[in-house]
């Protein structure tokens, strides 16, 4: 638990930073490329979205962080990380912010700031807070299915059809943590296997046994 943050950023004016699914396999990518001390390679390099992240070089990587879990969401983005460098979190998440920002004004023809500043962090100080934060950042997908809405509220139509739409969605390190291979070459899931046997289960019941409110003042939202 301990170095260990929760990380958001939202783009500026709230506006949407992942327009398609190129766009989210595209900042995916970016934090396995930044995510190394080495500077990164061919920044406008696409590939298919459906595709894992392989790295292109044979050579040693020195990680950064470590990134024990992520969320893309439409107008922003979670991360859950720890140092493995002295000073590697800011230096990650600048690389990231960056080249990010670099890829869609380049696709969409822009220009100017696309992150609202710098990127929010705030330390996992407590066991309560470790235990919760994982699956608060798994399930804000919830936020796209109708009649969900309500999740941080402990408050939930169907499980079932919760269930089926964090299967579905691919945008996060859920699946990983299911057994899925997903993306597997971004994250460390070590800090928390441990922790979380069944993963799916655990989530999902977080929704009923979690008091949210006692986390709430310490979310990054």
């Amino acid at each position: 638990m301990e170095g260990l943050y929760h990380a958001l950023n939202r783009g500026v004016e709230k506006r949407i930073l992942f327009l398609d699914d190129q766009d989210r396999a595209r900042f995916v990518h970016d934090m396995y490329e930044f995510n190394d001390t080495a500077p990164a390679g061919n920044a406008y390099r696409l590939f298919h979205p459906m595709m894992e992240i392989v790295s292109p070089s044979l050579r040693q990587r020195e990680q950064i962080v470590d990134i024990h879990g992520w969320c893309l969401m439409g107008n922003h983005y979670h991360l859950l990380l720890s140092e493995r460098l002295e000073n590697g979190l800011s230096l990650f998440l600048r690389k990231l912010n960056v080249g990010y920002a670099m890829y869609f004004n380049e696709k969409y023809k822009r220009s100017g700031t696309l992150f609202q500043g710098r990127t929010k962090k705030l330390r996992i100080n407590s066991e309560a807070y470790f235990l919760h934060i994982l699956h608060y950042i798994h399930l804000n997908p919830l936020d796209f299915l109708e009649g969900a809405g309500s999740w941080r509220e402990l408050r939930i139509a169907s499980e079932e059809k919760a269930a089926q739409h964090l299967n579905e969605y691919r945008w996060s390190s859920y699946l990983d943590y299911c057994g899925q291979k997903n993306f597997p070459s971004v994250i460390t899931k070590e800090l928390f296997g441990d922790v979380f046997k069944n993963y799916q289960k655990t989530a999902l019941s977080y929704l009923h046994d979690i008091e949210i409110k006692d986390i709430k003042p310490y979310l990054l939202e």
